[in-house]
C-alpha cells in the first residue's frame, strides 16, 4: 500500500509537495494583487520573500510559478544563484529563453535584434562584459531593454512574465547585486504610453512583469545597505515564520476524513487514512516548520505499509528522522552571529514570564538592556525568530523547542 513511489510528502526537495500547508496570505497576494494589477497595467512592486532555512520560501514561489504557468504566463525556471556566481549570466539566459518563446529572437526589428544580441553577450560574459570593453550598453541596461521587449509582447497576449531568483543572499559581489536589482527594478518601473479604447486618450501603463526574490534573511541587510530607498520602493519584503497549527491540521484533514488516494496497482484506488492522534503528533513534532512537517509525514508514511497511519507509526518514523531534525535546527543556530546566538540561548534559559529585554541582557552579562536592543531587533524584524513583547516570545518554534526542551527526542 504505502511505498516510496506513492508518498505525498517531499521534505527538502524544493518541489511543491502534494500535502500543502499554509502560506495562504502569500498565495492570495499573487492571485489577488500582483497578477491582476500587472495584467491591468497598474504598478506593483516585486516581492522579496526571506526566511530561515526550512520555512518553504523556494517551494512557495515554485507553487506560485506553477499556478502562473498553468494560467499561460511566461515563467522562468527557479534561478538558483550559487555562492560567488555571476547572477547576470543566469538572468540573461532565462530572459533569452522568454524572448525566444515570445518570438522575439526571430524579429527583424533592429531595436529588438540589438537587444537580443547584447543579452546573448551578457549570458556569455556577465558583469565582466564591461571590463572587456565591448560596444553597447551596460549589461544591466541590456537586460532591462530585452525584458521590456518581452513585457511588451506579453501585453498583447494578456499574460504575465514571472521571474524567480533564488538564494539571492549568495550574490556577494556588490557590483553584481547592484546591477541585478537595478535591471529588475527598472523593468518593474517601466511605463508605456498607450491609447485608451474609444476616446483614444494617451495613458501610461506598467508592463506585466513580476519578480520574486527568495533567500535567507541576510539579504535584507545586503540590499538595504547597497540599494537603500530605491530597493524598498521597488520590492516589498516579507519574512516567513512558522505555519500555524490550524493550517497544518487542515493540510492533514483529507487523511483523517476520507483518506489519501493512492493507486492500488490493479487499476483502482485505495485510501491511506490517518488516526486523529497521528495527525496531532505530526503537528506537535514539526513545530510549524514546513520542512519538518514534510519530514515527519514522510517518516510516518515509511514506517509501515498498512492503510492506516497510527500514532505509534509516527513515533517510529520520527525516531529514524530525529537526527535530521536536530541537524536542521543546529544549522540555523550555527550560522547566526555570536551575539544573536547568545541572545537566543539566554532568552531560552529564562522562565517564559521573565523573558524581558532587561533580564535577557543581564543573563548575557551586559551592563544595560540597550546593549542588547539592536540584537533583539534583528532577531525580530530581520530573522523572524523572536517577537519582542511583554514578555519576549519565540516565533521560530523549532528553535524554541530545541533550546528549551528535549525536542526532537520523544518519550
Amino acid at each position: 500500500m504505502r511505498s516510496a513511489l506513492n508518498s505525498p510528502f517531499t521534505p527538502g526537495a524544493d518541489s511543491v509537495p502534494e500535502v500543502w500547508a499554509g502560506r495562504i496570505r502569500q498565495l492570495s497576494d499573487w492571485r489577488d494583487v500582483v497578477r491582476p494589477r500587472r495584467v491591468a497595467g497598474l504598478p506593483e512592486r516585486g516581492r522579496t520573500i526571506l526566511g530561515e532555512a526550512g520555512l518553504g520560501k523556494s517551494t512557495l514561489v515554485r507553487r506560485i510559478a506553477g499556478e502562473a504557468a498553468a494560467a499561460g504566463d511566461w515563467v522562468t525556471p527557479q534561478l538558483r544563484i550559487p555562492s560567488g556566481a555571476d547572477p547576470l549570466k543566469a538572468i540573461a539566459t532565462a530572459i533569452l529563453e522568454l524572448a525566444d518563446g515570445a518570438g522575439l529572437s526571430t524579429s527583424r526589428e533592429r531595436r529588438i535584434k540589438d537587444a537580443v544580441d547584447r543579452v546573448e553577450a551578457v549570458a556569455a560574459y556577465g558583469v565582466s562584459l564591461t571590463l572587456r570593453q565591448q560596444p553597447g550598453p551596460e549589461p544591466y541596461t541590456a537586460l532591462t531593454d530585452l525584458l521590456v521587449e518581452v513585457g511588451r509582447a506579453a501585453v498583447t497576449q494578456g499574460n504575465v512574465v514571472l521571474i524567480h531568483i533564488d538564494e539571492v543572499q549568495n550574490i556577494s559581489d556588490e557590483n553584481a547585486l547592484s546591477q541585478t536589482l537595478i535591471a529588475l527594478g527598472d523593468a518593474l518601473a517601466h511605463e508605456e504610453l498607450v491609447r485608451t479604447p474609444g476616446v483614444g486618450a494617451q495613458v501610461r501603463r506598467s508592463l506585466p512583469i513580476a519578480v520574486y526574490l527568495t533567500g535567507l534573511p541576510d539579504f535584507a541587510d545586503m540590499a538595504g545597505a547597497r540599494r537603500g530607498a530605491t530597493f524598498a520602493r521597488r520590492f516589498k519584503t516579507s519574512t516567513l515564520t512558522a505555519i500555524e497549527d490550524d493550517a497544518l491540521a487542515s493540510a492533514l484533514h483529507p487523511f483523517v476524513i476520507d483518506g489519501w488516494p493512492v493507486p492500488n496497482g490493479s487499476g483502482g484506488i485505495n485510501h491511506i487514512r490517518m488516526e486523529p492522534e497521528a495527525a496531532a503528533k505530526i503537528i506537535d513534532l514539526c513545530r510549524g516548520e514546513p520542512f519538518l512537517f514534510q519530514l515527519a509525514g514522510e517518516s510516518a508514511w515509511y514506517a509501515d505499509t498498512s492503510e492506516t497511519i497510527t500514532r505509534a507509526q509516527v513515533l517510529t518514523g520520527w525516531a529514524a528522522a530525529r537526527a535530521e531534525a536536530s541537524s536542521h535546527v543546529e544549522r540555523i543556530l550555527e550560522r547566526l552571529p555570536n551575539r544573536e546566538s547568545q541572545f537566543l540561548r539566554a532568552m531560552a534559559e529564562l522562565p517564559t514570564e521573565e523573558r524581558t529585554l532587561t533580564r535577557i541582557a543581564a543573563h548575557m552579562g551586559l551592563p544595560k538592556a540597550t546593549d542588547a536592543g539592536p540584537t533583539s531587533q534583528r532577531l525580530d524584524t530581520v530573522r523572524g525568530i523572536i517577537e519582542r513583547g511583554k514578555p519576549y516570545t519565540f516565533r521560530h518554534r523549532a528553535v524554541e523547542a530545541y533550546l528549551t526542551s528535549d525536542w526532537p527526542d520523544i518519550s
